[in-house]
């Protein structure tokens, strides 16, 4: 698995005027290929009067599934430069949909080209990428009495706490840098005068 990849930070559109042709760049964090295809699916029905929906789209952190689609501009000059942009960034699980409005005068092949794959680039600047860092999920089980200041001292140390379930014994679920596993575990006995449980889970991305 990727250490670490580059997504969207948000959903949002960046809009610029080229040789009078209006062109609408929609990107949005996208976790699955289904996810994908509803957005391209979304923004085609907001803009139904439109010359052209072209998307390109990249899912998984080793960019595993990438789709391009020119939706009727000549081949290679719309979908394949967007996706090409988003590649270039290592932008990762995320869909890229450019709406274009013609304006009445021909780019070429050369300036679709740069109009796709520009605006596109210019939108992820303008909504902006997090990194997201591979964990190791980990559960620890502790009593009552020690679980407030353990969740405490936890956040304080900037481990990422997950989720908190409280039953008999309280379950927090942490992620962990694979490095940090075994100097966590020495901190864990020390921190809980060796009373709390440790179990490792599997693998998830979260913000670095």
């Amino acid at each position: 698995m990727q250490e670490q990849y580059r997504t969207v930070a948000r959903a949002g559109v960046h809009e610029a005027e080229i040789n009078r042709s209006r062109f609408l760049c929609a990107l949005a964090p996208a976790a699955t290929e289904q996810e994908a295809q509803d957005f391209v699916a979304r923004v085609r029905r907001e803009h139904p009067t439109a010359s052209h929906n072209c998307f390109a789209y990249v899912i998984g952190a080793d960019a595993s599934v990438q789709k391009a689609s020119d939706d009727g501009e000549p081949g290679g000059t719309a979908g394949v430069p967007m996706l090409q942009m988003l590649t270039r960034r290592e932008v990762r699980y995320t869909v890229a949909v450019v709406t274009r409005y013609y304006g009445g005068v021909k780019l070429g092949a050369g300036g679709l080209i740069r109009a796709y794959g520009g605006v596109v680039g210019e939108a992820l600047d303008a909504v902006g990428t997090i990194t997201r860092q591979r964990f190791r999920l980990a559960t620890v089980t502790v009593d009552h009495q020690r679980a407030g200041k353990l969740e405490n001292d936890l956040r304080a140390t900037g481990r990422a706490v997950r989720d908190v379930r409280y039953a008999e014994a309280v379950a927090i679920e942490v992620g962990l840098p694979e490095a940090d596993v075994e100097p966590f575990r020495a901190w864990l006995a020390d921190a809980t005068a060796g009373t709390a449980g440790f179990e490792l889970g599997g693998e998830a991305y979260g913000d670095a």
